[in-house]
């Protein structure tokens, strides 16, 4: 009796012994990482993003491409890709999807599709009101936003082919004097929007920035260095011109091969950055160039260099995915919004700027005959150490800090622009000072914490699944 009661006992140990940290139970699997990047330049001619007039491109600056990262922890895969392109349609993120799956098995609803903001990449078909002023309706346009899914689609298929047992790590630096929050107190108490270098009449900055780098990495089974993912919040409006570019990630890009070797893999990804760009009105110098892209990628690629040095192992490379597909009410709209919208869209960009900003606005909001804007939340995790968010549009800086600061994660990563665009997305209590954002925004007040909350709500089940594994 007594050998069979120390049997008992050396059985129930091990059992606890295999489920307890710290037991003798094996180690979970290594991940298997998968990258690869595919060309997406567009021809000649095509006209380019991000202005309020249509410029066509007559050369290439450098090219621009989509860049693909799939993780497969043996249960879950999921794959995030980084375009650079000013925006990644909804039409164009469904399509890619349905390709993927249909390519690779891996879900759709697993796939995180991002768009650095380049504004000197194509214009997008976007379905915009916009589209007749600056090129999106245009045939190059609209047959290159045709295109893109399969791009996109291979880029994905080949890193998924190409998986094999890795390691993930990751870090964080701040960055504090690369980026600047554009929207300022002025001395007549109104709101100024990019007011000048120099401007006298500038008080202050209405709001912070975010100036965290978030890093991951991953190397081989062997240590060869296969990628890194950078997260920070700023526009990409650095290199100006009429020239096809990458800008400032493409930049970053090139920095950090030079040290890491040509086939390691920079994948980009805008932070909540709607209301943060790299002008400082305290500085004289001229900040519009292919100088300005590379001096911005290499302070970049420094805050990188130093998140080397504290890297540390994902503990655990279990992948969960949710998201959450909101409808946000749409901004209000009076009658004769829309009466003085549809003459000042005849003048197309002889209109003054702000005019054109609110009368597409107003335009696009009454495409919609009252339906709400569709947004899609998608958190990808990694154990409880690493997430990522996706927000589908360019968000105020204060929501993306709000995410930050409720996730109950090591370390979360904001990527907007991403999954679709549906504008400008402020935060509240923006709506009441006003100017360029918050006239652009096709969303109503309120909107953004609407993403902010689905956005916790989902990162809180991941961490608490986690926690319960």
């Amino acid at each position: 009796m007594r050998a069979l009661t120390q049997i008992a006992s050396l059985v129930v140990l091990g059992a606890c012994l295999a489920v307890l940290p710290g037991g003798f139970a094996a180690p979970p699997p290594p991940p298997r990482i998968g990258v690869a990047v595919v060309n997406i330049t567009p021809p000649l001619g095509i006209p380019l993003a991000g202005y309020y007039h249509a410029r066509g491109a007559d050369g290439v600056q450098d090219d621009l491409f989509a860049k693909a990262l799939v993780v497969d922890d043996g249960q879950t895969k999921a794959a995030l890709v980084a375009c650079d392109l000013i925006s990644v349609p909804r039409e164009a993120v469904v399509e890619a999807r349905r390709l993927i799956e249909q390519e690779t098995g891996l879900p759709g609803a697993h796939v995180m599709i991002s768009a650095t903001h380049t504004h000197t990449g194509p214009v997008m078909a976007r379905k915009s009101a916009r589209d007749d002023m600056d090129g999106g309706s245009s045939t190059p346009a609209q047959e290159y936003t045709a295109r893109l899914p399969a791009l996109i689609a291979r880029a994905v298929a080949q890193a998924h082919e190409a998986r094999a047992p890795g390691q993930l790590s990751f870090a964080r630096e701040s960055e504090p004097r690369a980026s600047f929050n554009r929207r300022y107190w002025m001395k007549d108490g109104t709101v100024g929007w990019n007011p000048g270098k120099l401007n006298p009449n500038i008080i202050r900055p209405v709001g912070p920035i975010d100036p965290e780098v978030g890093v991951v990495y991953g190397e081989s089974a062997d240590k060869k260095p296969l990628f890194t993912y950078v997260n920070f919040a700023i526009h990409t409006d650095n290199t100006g011109g009429t020239k096809i570019s990458a800008d400032m990630p493409g930049a970053l890009a090139r920095v950090l091969a030079a040290y890491k070797g040509p086939d390691m893999v920079t994948l980009f990804a805008n932070g909540a950055c709607g209301n943060i760009n790299q002008i400082n009105v305290r500085w004289a110098q001229r900040q519009t160039s292919t100088n300005e892209a590379n001096r911005l990628g290499t302070i970049l690629g420094a805050a990188v260099f130093k998140a080397y040095m504290d890297l540390k192992p994902v503990a655990d490379a279990t992948l969960r995915v949710r998201r959450e597909v909101l409808q946000l009410p749409l901004a209000p709209v009076t009658e004769k919004e829309i009466e003085e919208a549809r003459a000042l869209a005849k003048q197309k960009d002889k209109a003054r700027f702000m005019d054109q900003v609110r009368a597409y606005k107003v335009l696009d909001v009454v495409a919609r005959n009252g339906q709400p804007l569709e947004a899609e939340v998608q958190v990808i995790a990694l154990g409880r150490d690493l997430a990522w968010v996706s927000l589908p549009g360019e968000v105020f800086v204060e929501l993306g800090l709000s995410i930050k600061a409720g996730s109950p994660f090591a370390q979360t990563h904001i990527a907007e622009l991403a999954n679709g665009n549906i504008g400008y997305i402020p935060n509240r209590s923006a709506y009441a000072e006003g100017n360029y954002e918050v006239v652009s925004a096709r969303c109503a007040e309120g909107s953004g914490e609407m993403l902010v909350g689905a956005a916790l709500r989902l990162l809180a089940d991941l961490h608490r699944e986690a926690e319960g594994q």
